[in-house]
């Protein structure tokens, strides 16, 4: 039996082909993660030659690996995105490459929108190769907690049950146990806050449409956001704003590390191979 999917494939495809006409005006979520990672990158003293941009948006993340030298394949589940990065469509769970074709993949901003997460992660591995790596970063949880905040209370203000409006996103624990899970090695989760102040909440919508990050979910709430709601949402967000009338909303961004097994990466020391035991080490020494 198949289990159901938890986000709307072709809704996500025709989300990010309505929000590539104007995204350059909404990336800048997309541009802090790039930045992380390629700070990251560029630590690695080792060289690579050919990576996997894996949800290339605009192209915006292969223009600088090719910058550093590096070949590019671009990839993106909506087709307008992936030729605008002169690159093939694909979901990030369902890749067609073969194994063992790139020594670095490199994902900004689309592995919190997958349906099969450690599905996508264990593929990812496969088309590394040897001593390959993998560089990841999306939105995680505690991401947008003043806009659910905001549509909880526009509903209860209404008498009405409380919406499904936005998707659940996974915690860096849970996303480092899904590294070691797909069988990378070496592998590091951490997690970044990213603040940014909207005036109101239709500025914030706006950005979360023009960065097609709206909701997937196939099963989305049956409650119609109208009028009514929309307003009660606009009132509810606004009574968390700041002195300044400005609300401080939230973006935590996840970014994960991981190794593709090599024989040349360092090996933790074989079991029972220590010369003194813990017992000893522990004892303390008499004068």
């Amino acid at each position: 039996m198949i289990a159901p999917e938890i986000f709307d494939r072709r809704a996500r495809r025709a989300r990010r082909d309505r929000a590539a006409a104007s995204f350059a005006d909404h990336a800048f979520l997309l541009d802090y993660m790039i930045e992380g990672l390629l700070d990251r990158l560029d630590i690695v003293t080792r060289p690579f030659s050919q990576a996997l941009d894996l949800g290339c948006h605009d192209g915006r993340l292969a223009r600088a690996l090719a910058e550093r030298s590096i070949d590019v394949v671009s990839c993106d589940a909506g087709l307008r995105f992936a030729k605008m990065a002169a690159g093939i469509q694909c979901d990030e769970d369902r890749l067609p490459f073969a194994d063992q074709s790139f020594d670095l993949v490199i994902s900004a901003g689309v592995l919190d929108q997958v349906n099969d997460l450690p599905g996508a992660l264990a593929l990812i591995r496969r088309s590394l190769k040897p001593d390959g790596l993998f560089l990841g970063c999306f939105t995680g949880a505690g991401s947008l907690s003043q806009l659910r905040k905001g549509l909880m209370a526009a509903d209860l203000a209404l008498g009405s049950r409380v919406g499904a409006y936005l998707h659940p996103m996974i915690d860096v624990r849970a996303a480092g146990d899904l590294l070691g899970r797909a069988g990378f090695v070496l592998t590091v989760a951490d997690v970044e806050p990213l603040k940014v102040r909207y005036s109101n909440v239709l500025g914030l919508i706006r950005d979360l449409r023009g960065m097609a990050m709206t909701n997937l979910l196939a099963e989305r709430s049956a409650l119609a956001f109208g009028k009514r709601r929309l307003a009660a949402l606009v009132d509810a967000f606004g009574e968390q704003a700041d002195a300044d009338g400005k609300v401080t909303e939230n973006f935590e961004l996840i970014y994960l590390t991981g190794w593709a097994p090599g024989p040349n990466q360092p090996q933790p020391a074989r079991r029972g191979s220590g010369r003194q035991s813990l017992a000893e080490s522990l004892r303390p020494s008499i004068k």
